[in-house]
Formats: C-alpha cells, structure tokens, sequence
C-alpha cells in the first residue's frame, strides 16, 4: 500500500474543473471521486490532509480566493441521483422522499443545535468530502452546479441553508468563508 493509504497503482489528482481532488488509476483509466476499495482510510487522511486540504493549497496560490468562497455540505442521495453510489454505499436504493425524510432529520438536529453540519457530515454525507467535515474548499461562480452555487453565495458565512435539490441529491450547506 502507498504512503498515501491507496491501493498499489491509483493516485490523487486535482480537478482542472471543480479544483476538487480525485482518484485515478492511470493503467485501467479509472478515475473516480470516492477513494477505491481496499484504501486505508486512516493514511489516506492523513495524505490528504498534508497534500490536498484547502489550506495548503490556498497558502500556495496567496490572494488566489478573490471572489471565492468557502462551504461545507452534507449530501443526501437517493436512487435518481446522478450517481447513485457513495464511500458509504455502493449502491444507493432509497427514493427521493427517503433521502428527503433523512435529511430533514439532519437539519432539525443542526438547527437544535444537538450536532454541527460538519460533525454529521463525516458520518451521514454520501459525498467524499465527509473525510473533511463536508468541506468543499474554496470556489468560483461556474464551479458548482448552479443550483447548489446560488444557495452558497447567497449564504453569509456561519449561516447554514434550507435543503437544496441538485443533480447530486439533496444538500444542507453551511457557508464557512
């Protein structure tokens, strides 16, 4: 296994569109936004953590977040999202009124104040950034798909959204920067 928690032959790479970090393996062409199975999720972490947290990037790139911001999201999916899979489940079966009930149930604990959106991400998101919190890092308008853009700039930072549908599945977003 690599430094990096991977199976032997993927590596990480950067998303020229979203500036998101994915894995790929370069002998079967595979890329993918969930780490590959059999990954150490423990190195893998810390790997990322050194290498591909939003803070080392942007202490390369300083002043680079001119009209950025920052936001985390829990994502819930369900069978008629765009791809219905996640870290959590290889095959996402729930309906769209099932991921909804779910999520609504995350955001009353949020909004009671029992959990914070991060801490319920790294458990509950079907998104590969639970292993940050849900955190995104920072982005532009035309990075996100529009509907999920919209919600986050018009977000002020600490504030947390309504549920937002997208293409991806349901979301709660929490502006961070």
């Amino acid at each position: 296994m690599e430094a990096s928690g991977l199976p032997p032959g993927w590596e990480v790479r950067r998303s020229n569109t979203k500036n998101l970090p994915y894995y790929f393996c370069p002998d079967t062409k595979e890329s993918r936004w969930e780490p590959p199975a059999d990954t150490d999720p423990e190195k893998l972490k810390l790997f990322m953590a050194k290498f591909h947290s939003s803070r080392n990037l942007n202490a390369e790139r300083p002043g680079g977040q001119e009209g950025k911001i920052r936001a985390a999201h829990l994502l819930v999916k369900h069978y008629g999202s765009r791809r219905p899979a996640s870290w959590r489940e290889a095959k996402i079966t729930r309906t769209k009124e099932e991921a909804m009930a779910i999520i609504l149930g995350h955001e009353a604990r949020i909004r009671a104040g029992a959990v914070s959106l991060g801490d319920l991400a790294t458990t509950e998101s079907d998104c590969s950034s639970a292993r940050k919190r849900g955190d995104l890092g920072f982005f532009g308008r035309g990075d996100m798909q529009k509907e999920f853009e919209d919600a986050s700039f018009a977000l002020k930072p600490g504030e947390v959204s309504q549920v937002v549908e997208t293409a991806s599945g349901l979301h709660l977003i929490e502006r961070l920067e």
